[in-house]
């Protein structure tokens, strides 16, 4: 196919002259190979070919001078910086304002601006706009009303504001002055620099041709003149008639402007090609209703690339970065190579996310007795990474185990470093001052682990590469003593931008590009994604300290310019295009209205192009099937293992109350978790949740009312009530000491949260404590005891036993009557519908901890065959302990459940049948129908729910 580069290079060879004495200079490097491509491609006998440069390489070139990196120059900068001000900011606070300073030295240097004058005007506003003595008291009060953060400032922060505005331009000069000493450029001062001296340039051996070039920096415009006029050097304008001639387009503004300049006007050609007046017909919009849907469309409209078609000679723009890997996934299998030009974000790599949560780790280290312990969270995150997992898999699984069983919140670095290798590198204390060091070993450990993995060793050389360009720049400052926390803001600041370069043959394959990459290349099928308003061009406007009118006044690029380049380059891609499709989203994303840009409109308009056809992707959106799992005789063999042998205490596997509530609220939960074996994943409990605060009270309650060992009971009366009382702060806090493996003798770290909740803990206890001191002596027959028992269930024509087991909280004996009591920390209540109510799956008023403490009585008497004594079960909820005539005991028809006996018939009837069903061949596990139990159901992902 014909294009603009492949032209201009005709143009060059039909000049006649001897090409190895011709410099060409182009926007970017990737239009030098393929001038240099299509040069070739012309050429029919051996030559030597034309320098080709970047217009940056020939100010570089001139001055003998190669601009700095962003980071050393921010660092220089703060140096500077520091000497103006008095009380100047810390570096990790600055870098951000840093960068917007050197960005706009650069445009002030590139564009030739007045910076003295310009600073001065800017710091002349500033003081205007922080003076509002002008104002009377009323309108303050106004103003104060309109903007709620509006608040008069101190005198102080005041002037602290002005001076920094007021430092710009001495820092501009002392800057510049330092950099000279220091011998560093950035790109600004280079061009600056280089035009400077173009008076005392020789004439240049080669003949000069510039080529493609649309909106000029006031240095470039002012070194091309300098070529045409002195030297006699040629230029190539890539123009279309179409926004050329038009004053409204903005993507001729520029071209416009040279074509009335005394110098570039000769230069253009007599008659402006005209190629995307006639394009109307190749061009296709599209509307899709995501933003994500757009790399669906990408791989369909692929599919039709013939074998036979130069891949080479289709582009997909994407003017979003984070389209590429789902654009990459959605590209058919008939596209066998592509090049991909735009970089990889670093902060999406996993060595990022390792290395963050490395420095992380870093943050929550506590030095206790001199021993290091790591806070839980970040090692379970850096346990996740599959750096550790691949370097001892077993070791990490075992960890995090003994983490979770243990409920460890700060873990001894011992324990951690057992792992040994890697384990022993991340886990240990570092000092600020040694993070480069510790960072580096990490790298060439995984470096050497990953040495077959060629993408994740890619990620680690550029990371290795920047963290030693921090490591240079610091070392070289005088920023004083370095801390973990600006080490880290410093790391993150850094990394946000820093993309990985992907490895490819430029002049093959697919051709997958940014906007700005695709200048002076020309495609004979374009696909542009995300043509939405505010992302093509871009919305916002030029990060600056300097305002938008002075901008303006000084001759620096404003929005309007922005747009102007954004519009060309959009244009550009159409000039010899012969298949364009144009793609947006109509969904709002990002504070975005999903709008089509103003460039499509334009052309509906001008070019009478077909208006969007809207693309609706097929999507799944059937709901999700109903799970029923059959009893199959894999299953059955499952459940014949609660089947009991022999005595139902040794027996392995017994039911609990839990388990047969789980039944009844969602038979496939129950088989998920009691016979498949999923387990609910266990995590550390750092905050002090239900399952927490249970624990610790039961605990606390048992150390207090413990049965002496050796003996079967003990007495409890109210003189031994009150030493018990004083006792409840120290068997509270040994409970907590317990639940969370702290060491016998060592003071608790209570704080915040926990502060608190002892409080509650106490104030529980007691109030129990008080109940038990209003109703008399009693004794204590056992506390969080296990119970096993049997139960007799019709199964296939035959009796079978089917074990039980409960752990019951209190089991004590007052007045002849042994009470069952559960301390419960929720909402239970206490009142039976009947006692027929407990094992029906559809009444919506089924008490379930009714249930769990009728089983405790069936439990206890099994264990107790010759109890004759009543049997009252009860729920001690502390949370109604509080309340007047407060009863722990279970009721029914407005009175107390006095004595299981009187129901033990009807109970166990019921409870027999229902085992009957989860037993029973013919009755699958099925899905409850009440979705309202799925909200908190630790399966509900696996159901679709």
């Amino acid at each position: 196919m014909d294009s603009f580069l492949k032209d201009t290079a005709a143009s060059i060879l039909a000049s006649g002259r001897d090409l190895k004495e011709v410099t060409v200079i182009l926007p970017n490097r990737r239009a030098g190979l393929f001038f240099i491509r299509q040069l070739g491609e012309l050429i029919e006998n051996p030559s030597w070919m034309p320098e080709v440069k970047t217009i940056e390489q020939v100010f570089t070139g001139l001055t003998g001078q190669v601009p700095a990196d962003d980071l050393s120059l921010v660092f220089e900068l703060y140096e500077v910086y520091c000497q103006l001000q008095p009380e100047p900011e810390d570096f990790d606070r600055f870098y951000f304002w840093g960068e917007l300073i050197l960005k706009d030295f650069n445009d002030i240097d590139q564009f030739m601006a007045d910076a003295k004058t310009l600073y001065r005007n800017l710091s002349e506003i500033k003081s205007f706009e922080s003076d509002l003595s002008y104002l009377t008291e009323e309108q303050i009060k106004l103003i104060e009303q309109f903007w709620k953060s509006f608040k008069s400032q101190e005198e102080k922060e005041k002037e602290k504001f002005l001076r920094f505005w007021q430092v710009l331009g001495d820092l501009y000069e002392r800057f510049n002055a330092h950099l000279d000493v220091s011998g560093k450029y950035y790109s600004g001062k280079i061009y600056k620099n280089g035009v400077l001296q173009l008076d005392r340039m020789a004439t240049p051996a080669k003949h000069h041709v510039f080529v493609g070039f649309n909106a000029f920096t006031i240095t470039e415009e002012k070194l091309i003149k300098h070529f045409i006029k002195n030297f006699g050097a040629e230029i190539f304008w890539d123009v279309d008639a179409y926004y050329f001639n038009d004053q409204r387009q903005e993507s001729g503004l520029f071209f416009r402007n040279y074509k009335k300049d005394p110098v570039f006007g000769p230069t253009f050609p007599d008659e402006i090609p005209s190629g995307i007046i006639s394009k109307s017909k190749v061009i296709s919009t599209y509307a899709v209703p995501l933003k994500i849907n757009q790399a669906n469309l990408v791989g369909h409209l692929l599919k039709h690339v013939k074998p036979s078609e130069a891949l080479e000679e289709t582009v997909v723009i994407l003017p979003d970065e984070t389209l590429l890997f789902p654009a990459l996934h959605a590209i058919p299998e008939n596209i066998q190579k592509l090049n991909v030009t735009m970089g990889y974000p670093i902060r999406n790599a996993p060595v990022y996310a390792f290395l963050d949560a490395v420095l992380d780790l870093q943050r929550f280290i506590k030095v206790r007795d001199g021993v290091t312990y790591f806070y839980h969270k970040p090692v379970i995150d850096l346990l996740s990474f599959t750096y550790l997992t691949d370097a001892d898999r077993v070791f990490v699984n075992n960890l995090k185990t003994h983490i979770s069983e243990t409920n460890s919140l700060e873990i001894h670095e011992e324990v951690l470093t057992k792992g040994g290798g890697l384990f022993t590198l991340i886990f240990k204390r570092v000092e600020a001052a040694s993070l480069f060091d510790y960072l580096g070993d990490l790298l060439s450990h995984l470096a050497e682990q990953l040495k077959d993995d060629t993408i994740q060793r890619s990620y680690l050389f550029q990371t290795y590469k920047l963290l030693n360009r921090m490591e240079e720049n610091f070392t070289g400052s005088r920023l004083g003593e370095l801390k973990t926390e600006f080490f880290l803001k410093l790391f993150r600041q850094l990394f946000r931008e820093v993309k990985l370069p992907f490895d490819g043959e430029p002049l093959e394959g697919l051709q997958l590009m940014g906007v700005l990459e695709s200048r002076n290349l020309d495609f004979k099928r374009v696909i542009i994604c995300d043509v939405n308003e505010g992302s093509f061009p871009p919305g916002g406007s030029i990060n600056s300290m300097i305002p938008f009118n002075l901008r303006r006044a000084f001759g620096l690029p404003v929005q309007e310019q922005n747009d102007a380049i954004y519009a060309y380059t959009f244009y550009r891609l159409l000039h010899r295009a012969e298949e364009v499709h144009l793609i947006y989203s109509t969904s709002a994303n990002q504070g975005k209205a999903g709008e089509m840009s103003r460039f499509l409109q334009q052309m509906q308009v001008e070019l009478d192009i077909e208006g969007p056809k809207v693309v609706m992707l097929e999507a799944s959106l059937t709901p999700s099937r109903e799970i029923v799992m059959e009893k199959t005789p894999a299953i059955l063999e499952t459940l014949n293992q609660y089947i009991v042998k022999s005595d139902p205490e040794i027996h392995r596997k017994k039911l609990s109350a839990s388990g047969i509530n789980t039944y009844l609220d969602c038979s496939l939960r129950f088989y998920f978790r009691y016979v498949a074996g999923l387990k609910e994943k266990e995590e550390v409990a750092a905050e002090v949740d239900a399952g927490v605060f249970g624990s610790i009270l039961h605990r606390a309650i048992e150390f207090l009312y413990e049965v002496p060992e050796g003996k079967e009971f003990r007495k409890i009366t109210s003189h031994e009530l009150e030493r018990i009382r004083l006792q409840v702060p120290l068997m509270v806090d040994k409970a907590i000491r317990e639940f969370y493996h702290l060491d016998e003798g060592k003071a608790i770290q209570i704080t915040g949260q926990m502060q608190i909740v002892r409080e509650i803990f106490v104030n529980y206890i007691q109030a129990i404590i008080e109940y038990d001191m209003q109703n008399g002596d009693f004794s204590i027959l056992g506390l969080e005891k296990e119970y096993h028992a049997s139960i007799p269930v019709l199964i296939g024509g035959e009796i079978q036993p089917i074990g039980l087991y409960g752990l019951i909280d209190r089991v004590d004996e007052h007045q002849g009557i042994v009470r069952l009591l559960d301390y419960k920390t929720g909402k239970d209540n206490k009142n039976l519908e009947s006692i027929g109510s407990l094992t029906e799956r559809e009444n919506k008023k089924r008490n379930k901890a009714g249930l769990q403490t009728m089983l405790y009585a069936y439990l206890y008497q099994f264990s107790n065959p010759t109890n004759r004594k009543p049997l009252k079960p009860g729920l001690f909820n502390v949370k109604e302990i509080f309340k007047d005539n407060f009863s722990p005991f279970l009721r029914m028809n407005k009175s107390e459940v006095e004595n299981y006996f009187d129901h033990q018939e009807e109970f166990e009837a019921g409870l027999s049948t229902l085992l009957g069903e989860i037993f029973d061949p013919e009755v699958p596990f099925v899905q409850t129908d009440d979705t309202a139990k799925c909200s908190y159901c630790a399966y509900k992902e696996m159901c679709g729910r």
